[in-house]
C-alpha cells in the first residue's frame, strides 16, 4: 500500500487556480487571486474549460488512492474484498478499528480535484457561457461528493469557499436536497443545449474521459444519477424520494437503460485501472470477500469467472471462496484465496466503471415495490436487471433467472476453520410474485449487488440502506462496542485534521450527526426498521 499525506480541508476548498492545464495549487485568499494581474484572463479560462473535465473526472477517484478511499472501507464493508495484508499490526478499518490517515483519503481529495475547479469554472462565466460543459461539471461534482456525504454524513457543502476562517458544515438533507436542486440544473442545461441546434458543438470531444462529448449520453447519467439518489432517502423521506424518483422516471432524454450507455472512466496518462494496482502492482492486497464468493459458488453465476480469478488453496481450489471480513491475516498466507481477475477484467488499461444500466434496472424494480410511477412491474425490472449484467459481462444467462433452488454457500476457511460460518442467506434467483415485499426486495437487492460489482460504494450504501444482500458478519470486531458486529460500520468518523484546523465549521457537522463522531452512528438517511 502506497501512504499518501492530505492537507486540512480549507486549504483544499480554496484550490482554485486554473492553468491551460488546469493544475490545481492552494491559496487562502480568493480575492488576491482573483485580482492577480498574471492570473487567466477570463476569455483565456473559458478557452482552457474543455480541457478541465477530464482532470476533474480522474479526480473522482485520485490517482494511486483508490486502495484508501474506497477499498479499505466501502468495498469490504460492502461484502466485495478484503485483504491478506496485516496492514497496522492487524488493527485497522477491516475489524472495525479506523484508520484515520486512511479515511482521510475519502474526505480531502474530492475538495481538493473536484469541488475546487468546478467552482473555478462556474466563477469563470460557464454557468451562462457553456451551459453543456457547466451541466457535466457539476454531474460530476454531485456523482463524486456523494460519495463523501454518504461515508461522513454532515459534510462542507453549500457553503464551501465561502469563509477564509473556516469551512461550514451541512446536514445531510441539505446536502442532497442541494444535489437535486444541481441536477435540475444540469438535467436542463443539457436538454436546451441538445434541442437548440440538429447537431450541438461537442466542445468537450476526446476531454471528458466519461462520454466523449456525448450530452445525450449525460442527460441519461443525470437523470439515472438522480433515481439512484432518490432510492437513497426512500426510508427517512418516502415523500421526496418519490418526487425525485418519479422525475427521473419520467424525464425527458431517459435513463441508462441499455450497456452502450455505460458510464466507464477511461484512464488516461500512465494510470493503471485501480483494481490492477491494488491487487497485481501490490501484490494481492486487495482479494475477494467470502460474501461475494459464497453467492457466486451458490448461485453457479456465470459472471464468477469475468469478476473474480479462482482460488488455489486445498480444499476450496477451483471455487471462488474469498477471505471472511475481519480476519486475523498474520497467521497464514490467504493470497492463494479467490482474488479480482485482474488478467482481463480489471486489466491494466480496463476503464472504471461507475454507473451501468443493470443498476437502473434494478432501481425500477425496487421503484415499482414501492408504488413509484412510470416503473412498469418488479418482475420484469429484476429480470431485465440481471440480463443486462450477464451482456455487461460477456456471458450467457441460459437458465440462471429460472433457478429456484441455488442458494448462497457457506464460508469456507480451510486454513483457519474457525472462521469458518454457515450461509446466511436462503434467497434464490428466480423471481417469486407470491412472497412478502421484503423478500422480494432482498432478490432485487442482492442481484443488484452482483450486478454493480466492483462498486463497493453503491453497493455498501444499498447495504446499510436495506441490510441487503446478507452478508457474512466480521470474524473479529476491535472497535471497542462502537459498532455492531451484526450490522457492521454506518460510516467514517470524520478526520482528526477537521478537528484541529476547521473546529468552528465541524461543530455544526457534529451536533447534526444525531449521535458519537464513530463508526457506529447512522448517516441521516440510514433508518432502521423495516423497509417497508
Amino acid at each position: 500500500m502506497k501512504k499518501i499525506k492530505y492537507s486540512h480541508i480549507v486549504s483544499l476548498c480554496s484550490a482554485i487556480l486554473l492553468t491551460i492545464a488546469f493544475g490545481t495549487g492552494c491559496t487562502k485568499k480568493f480575492e488576491e487571486f482573483n485580482s492577480n494581474p498574471n492570473a487567466l484572463s477570463e476569455q483565456q479560462t473559458l478557452a482552457a474549460l474543455a480541457t478541465a473535465i477530464g482532470p476533474i473526472e480522474t479526480n473522482i477517484i485520485p490517482g494511486n488512492a483508490y486502495q484508501l478511499q474506497h477499498n479499505l472501507n466501502a468495498d469490504a464493508y460492502a461484502g466485495y474484498s478484503m485483504s491478506p495484508t496485516n496492514f497496522v499490526a492487524g488493527t485497522n478499518n477491516l475489524n472495525y478499528s479506523m484508520v484515520d490517515g486512511w479515511n482521510a483519503a475519502a474526505f480531502s481529495p474530492l475538495y481538493l480535484g473536484v469541488m475546487a475547479p468546478v467552482k473555478k469554472i462556474g466563477d469563470a462565466g460557464a454557468r451562462v457561457t457553456l451551459p453543456e460543459v457547466w451541466a457535466v461539471a457539476l454531474a460530476v461534482q454531485v456523482f463524486a461528493m456523494d460519495r463523501v456525504t454518504d461515508k461522513f454524513g454532515p459534510i462542507p457543502y453549500t457553503q464551501t469557499g465561502t469563509s477564509f476562517t473556516h469551512t461550514p458544515y451541512d446536514e445531510q438533507k441539505t446536502v442532497y436536497t442541494a444535489f437535486f436542486k444541481q441536477l435540475d440544473t444540469a438535467a436542463s442545461n443539457l436538454k436546451n443545449y441538445i434541442a437548440s441546434a440538429a447537431t450541438p458543438i461537442n466542445r468537450l470531444g476526446a476531454n471528458d474521459l466519461i462520454y466523449g462529448g456525448n450530452y445525450t449520453r449525460w442527460l441519461k447519467f443525470v437523470n439515472s444519477l438522480r433515481l439512484r439518489l432518490a432510492m437513497r432517502i426512500s426510508k427517512i423521506d418516502p415523500a421526496m424520494a418519490k418526487q425525485q424518483g418519479e422525475i427521473a422516471l419520467a424525464a425527458q432524454g431517459g435513463l441508462i437503460t441499455d450497456n452502450t450507455d455505460n458510464a466507464l472512466l477511461k484512464q488516461s496518462g500512465n494510470r493503471p485501472n485501480d483494481y490492477y494496482l491494488i491487487t497485481f502492482q501490490y501484490v494481492r492486497d486487495n482479494m475477494a470477500n467470502a460474501s461475494l464468493g459464497s453467492y457466486l459458488d451458490g448461485y453457479k453465476d456465470p459472471r464468477a469467472r469475468q469478476m473474480l480469478l479462482p482460488a488455489t488453496e486445498g480444499s476450496i481450489n477451483g471455487t471462488f471462496m474469498g477471505i471472511r471480513t475481519g480476519i486475523d491475516v498474520s497467521k497464514f498466507n490467504y493470497k492463494t484465496f479467490s482474488t479480482y481477475n485482474y488478467e482481463t477484467t480489471f486489466n491494466r488499461a480496463a476503464p472504471q466503471m461507475l454507473f451501468n444500466a443493470a443498476e437502473v434496472w434494478f432501481l425500477k424494480a425496487e421503484a415499482a415495490l414501492r408504488g413509484w410511477a412510470n416503473t412498469g412491474t418488479a418482475k420484469d425490472n429484476y429480470e431485465t436487471g440481471v440480463q443486462k449484467s450477464m451482456e455487461q459481462w460477456g456471458v450467457q444467462v441460459g437458465s440462471y433467472l429460472s433457478d429456484d433452488l441455488s442458494k448462497q454457500t457457506a464460508c469456507i476457511d480451510p486454513l483457519a476453520p474457525s472462521n469458518s460460518t454457515p450461509a446466511v442467506s436462503t434467497i434464490t434467483i428466480k423471481w417469486d410474485e407470491g412472497v412478502a415485499q421484503e423478500q422480494k426486495l432482498e432478490r432485487i437487492i442482492t442481484q443488484k449487488w452482483l450486478a454493480i460489482f466492483p462498486d463497493g460504494q453503491e453497493a455498501w450504501c444499498d447495504y446499510r440502506r436495506t441490510g441487503y444482500p446478507k452478508l457474512f458478519t466480521a470474524a473479529q470486531n476491535k472497535s471497542n462496542g462502537t459498532v455492531d458486529t451484526q450490522i457492521g460500520p454506518r460510516r467514517l468518523p470524520f478526520i482528526l485534521s477537521e478537528g484541529l484546523n476547521n473546529a468552528q465549521g465541524l461543530k455544526f457537522g457534529l451536533s447534526a450527526l444525531g449521535g458519537p463522531d464513530n463508526a457506529g452512528t447512522r448517516v441521516w438517511w440510514d433508518k432502521a426498521g423495516p423497509n417497508f
